[in-house]
This record gives structure tokens, sequence and C-alpha cells, in this order.
């Protein structure tokens, strides 16, 4: 008779993201503040063309309305092989939130200067889910002086590369 086993403690593996699309110029565009996860009420075909890749995230937005979130201005292309079921392809989509993360998103939103802005995109075991923050507008200065940081940090990459 062989020794009994001993339970192996395995930890459960991290949820697959695989991202889809990401808003790099809402980092440029605004401070960042607060970010939360929310997922998409979507039809058939957007699905199906989101799992292609066929999205713009630049010009959108959510905005609250009563006590729902939406997801305003984001382009998903039509699905190829979609036909006349086809979906519009910027029509609003309704973002799914608890009711406590709408009233606080609500709450702060309406302060002058904030907005919600889609950082990205992505799905997480299937679904679809969209990053969204909480943001204030740069000013143009704020905006400059992000440039030169990040200039100042080319440079200095590039003279430690010459150097070793």
């Amino acid at each position: 008779m062989s020794p009994p086993r001993k339970p192996t403690t395995t930890k459960a593996p991290a949820p697959a993201i695989k991202v889809i699309a990401e808003n790099r110029k809402a980092r440029f565009d605004y401070h960042l503040e607060e970010k939360m996860e929310a997922g998409l009420a979507l039809t058939g075909t957007e699905i199906k063309a989101l799992r292609e890749g066929r999205v713009n995230l630049r010009e959108g937005y959510a905005r609250i309305v009563g006590r729902e979130a939406w997801l305003l201005n984001v382009h998903i292309a039509p699905y190829s092989q979609g036909g006349r079921y086809n979906h519009d392809p910027l029509r609003p989509r309704k973002l799914l939130l608890h009711r406590k993360e709408i009233g606080l998103l609500a709450g702060r939103a309406a302060e002058r200067g904030y907005t919600l802005v889609p950082l990205r995109l992505y799905l997480k075991r299937g679904r679809a889910k969209v990053e969204i923050a909480l943001a204030q507008g740069k000013k143009q200065y704020d905006k400059r002086e992000a440039l030169a940081k990040k200039e100042a940090g080319r440079e200095m990459a590039r003279a430690l590369r010459q150097r070793g």
C-alpha cells in the first residue's frame, strides 16, 4: 500500500484578460482619478465584431442618466458576417454597474470639470468589460509639461544605452 497523498494547494490562475482596445490618448488629455470596471450590454453582432478587434474608444465617454450608466460615442464597427442584422456602430451601450457605484460616479461626475472616460475595453472570462475612469481635463500647459517629462526620460534612457 502506498502512503496517502498530501493535498496540493494551488492557487487558481488569474482570469485571462484579452485587451481589445485601449484609449492611450485619455492618459495624455486627462488627470485620471478613480478607475472602475464595468460590464457592457451588447448585441450578438457587437460582441463578434469586438472579438475581431474592431473598436475605437478615442472619442468615447460615459454618462449617468437617471439610475443607469451609458457608454456613448464608442465605435464598434459592423460585424463582417452580420448581414442585415448588424448593429449601429455608434449606438449608446448600457454599462453594468452596481447601484452604489452608479451613485458614487454620478455624484463625482456632476462636479465641474469631471467626466467619465473609457480607458480600455477587454474580455475577461469571455465577458466584455470596460475600464472607466473619473477624469478631469488637463490644461494645455499640463500637456506640454507631460511631453517634456516624457522626452527627458527618453534622453536619459538613450544616454544610459550609449554608456553601457
